[in-house]
């Protein structure tokens, strides 16, 4: 008997549109609730749970979840899977990317990378297709790929250096984790674990090596070597991260110019992406000026993983927590910044959707879901309609930006269309599609 629900995140692609479709027909739907999830990661570039972009469709849509969009570091691979995944599902979707740059002028200060001055996580999101071969969009995604290789390779190498017996390989330990050739801090740290587990023969031995090598007691890494995915983490903090021991701190040329990726992002015409931490550092000690500078850089919406913004068990630092959040959320809504959220499923155990009944994110829930619907109807209008959400024209048609939020939004709170509203968009041509979406987000449902 086929286990289609394994077959949805095989490496090969036609098994998982074919798991999907027997799956999409004899699954029963839960009724939808206002719940998003805007940021996910696939397996394109690491999911904890080894989802691919379909998978995470139907594990959102089995929620009941109003809208989820996918995010992978560095690829958009992600993009055409998941939107037909999302449209066979009738599954409110979007697309987007993630990635470090530098920010040249917040080169001193630690932002969202904890000990690493001037380097930014940064988002784009709302793409609706693959930039053209040999445009310039197209290259800085390459060069994005083949830095992140050229990273990868250098901190495998500065680890083999001090492992004496054994070696990792990176193209036959790691590349062969990933289903296109993009692998994360995640995919090496399960190469070494798996690689010295090989090696020494038994979990024992392994954990006495590592055990040698960070001077830790052995017993207590002999136990917690028995939990993978705990294991995988200590690893992560002995060998990649800050402090570990191959770590190399970045410098203004280990990452792309956060200015050359907002101009790529905007070549595709998705939306540039702030991201935001927890407010804790000092780069993020004042949200209104950094947005004041981002806005001004062409920077469009903000992202938050609202967890890590409340979810403490000290009062003090929730309490603290939540007040950056607030302050950040309000900084983001004065300059009309939609804000995306989501868990971002990249580390084995995180929620599959934010708690947005807590005491803690009730007061944002309608900003989080109005960000949502933005972000939706901006990759509706873009797909169908040719009408983006960044573009000089489209500002231009409104008298202020909350005008056009509201547009947006509204489009992106009409229900995910069924496959004869799709073809009958596909039909229209732009001019027609943008008359049909504006006149159904008028009446609140597709005419």
């Amino acid at each position: 008997m086929t286990d289609y629900l394994a077959s949805l995140s095989s490496f090969a692609a036609t098994e998982r549109v074919a798991a999907l479709q027997q799956l999409s027909g004899q699954t029963a739907f839960p009724a939808e609730r206002d719940w998003v999830n805007m940021h996910i990661h696939t397996f394109f570039s690491y999911n904890g749970e080894g989802w691919s972009p379909s998978r995470v469709a139907y594990e959102m849509k089995k929620l009941g979840i109003y809208a989820a969009a996918v995010c992978d570091f560095d690829v958009l691979q992600a993009l055409d899977e998941y939107l037909a995944a999302s449209d066979l599902l009738r599954l409110r979707a979007a697309v987007g990317f993630e990635s470090r740059v530098f920010f040249r002028e917040y080169a001193t200060q630690e932002i969202n990378s904890p000990g690493e001055p001037g380097v930014f996580y940064f988002m784009g999101m709302g793409f609706v297709r693959q930039p053209p071969t040999g445009s310039n969009a197209a290259a800085v995604f390459a060069d994005m790929l083949k830095q992140s290789h050229a990273r990868n390779r250098a901190v495998i190498d500065r680890v083999n250096r001090k492992l004496g017996s054994w070696q990792l390989d990176y193209d036959r330990d790691v590349l062969p984790l990933t289903p296109d050739k993009n692998a994360t801090e995640r995919h090496i740290i399960a190469a070494f674990n798996q690689k010295a587990l090989d090696h020494f023969g038994s979990a024992t031995a392994a954990a006495a090596f590592w055990a040698a090598l960070f001077n830790a007691d052995q017993q207590e890494l002999a136990l917690k070597i028995q939990d993978r995915n705990a294991f995988n983490e200590y690893l992560r903090g002995k060998l990649i991260k800050r402090g570990g021991i191959g770590y190399e701190q970045p410098t203004d040329k280990t990452f792309p110019a956060l200015d050359s990726v907002i101009a790529m992002i905007k070549e595709c015409r998705a939306i540039p992406m702030s991201a935001w931490l927890d407010g804790s550092s000092a780069g993020e000690s004042k949200p209104e000026e950094q947005l004041a500078c981002l806005a001004a850089k062409g920077v469009a919406a903000v992202n938050i993983i609202p967890d890590r913004n409340w979810n403490f068990k000290d009062p003090a630092v929730k309490a603290e927590k939540v007040a950056a959040l607030k302050r950040y959320v309000e900084a983001a809504q004065a300059l009309n910044m939609p804000i995306n959220v989501g868990t971002e499923g990249n580390k084995p155990g995180q929620r599959l959707v934010d708690d947005f009944a807590s005491e803690a994110l009730k007061p944002f829930h309608q900003t989080f879901l109005e960000g949502a619907q933005i972000i939706v109807g901006h990759t509706r209008l873009l797909r169908y309609a040719d009408f983006s959400y960044i573009d000089p024209d489209t500002q231009g048609l409104f008298a202020c930006q909350a005008c056009r939020n509201r547009l947006f939004a509204a489009v992106g709170a009409l229900p995910a269309p069924d496959a004869a509203t799709r073809n009958k968009l596909t039909a229209m041509g732009a001019s027609k599609a943008f008359a049909y979406l504006q006149d159904s987000a008028k009446a609140g449902q597709w005419r």
